[in-house]
Parts: structure tokens; C-alpha cells; sequence
């Protein structure tokens, strides 16, 4: 059976990856890799003040919570994924990558990447 970290390596490998991090709710890093210059525990952290007020708007909107949110930069594309109730998957894209096709895999495994988490 696959690791959390041979998902992370996955995704990492991607063309137009710059980073792939699963998180705790907490914010703590469980397994990231990135390019250098970007560090996995910074992003770890900053990424909870997102989910709480996302799923707080899905509540009012009477859609439940987050599953997935993206954001696009200047710069890129960042996907914030939750996985389970305890683990959240956060994916960098330089503005090349191909975020169809990626939105689509994890939407599609989401139940396989939870089993993982």
C-alpha cells in the first residue's frame, strides 16, 4: 500500500509541481516536498486560517464544507485540498501546469488519498 509520503513524491513529480504538503488541521506538516526556496512547514501554517472561514461560508451557504479551494496568483496556482476531517493537502502550480487534469485525480481519489491519511 502507498505512504503519504510516496503521494507526496507523486504529485512533487508532476510537471509544473513546485510543491506538494499534507497537513494537519492544526497546521502541522506531516510530509512535504518542495522547491528549494519554499519551505513545507511555512506553508503548513498558513494554510488553517483558509479552511475555518471557508467551511464556515459553505455552512451559511448550506454546502457543508470545504472539499477544495483554489486559488490563482500572479504567480501560480495554489490547490488546497481537505482529505479527511484530520489531513489537508496543499498543491503549488507554476502558471503552466496542467490544473484540470490535477483537480480531476484528486477529486477522483479523494477517497483513496483520505485512506492514506
Amino acid at each position: 500500500m502507498a505512504s503519504i509520503r510516496d503521494l507526496v513524491a507523486a504529485i512533487r513529480q508532476r510537471e509544473g509541481v513546485e510543491a506538494a504538503v499534507v497537513l494537519g488541521r492544526d497546521g502541522l506538516l506531516i510530509d512535504g516536498q518542495a522547491v528549494p526556496g519554499i519551505d513545507p512547514e511555512r506553508i503548513a501554517a498558513h494554510i488553517p486560517p483558509i479552511i475555518g472561514p471557508a467551511d464556515e461560508l459553505g455552512a451559511t451557504l448550506r454546502r457543508a464544507e470545504l472539499l477544495t479551494a483554489v486559488l490563482e496568483y500572479r504567480g501560480g496556482v495554489a490547490i488546497v485540498s481537505a482529505m479527511s476531517s484530520e489531513a489537508i493537502l496543499f498543491v503549488l502550480l507554476t502558471p503552466q501546469a496542467n490544473i484540470g487534469q490535477l483537480l480531476f485525480e484528486l477529486r477522483r481519489n479523494r477517497d483513496h488519498i483520505a485512506a492514506l491519511v
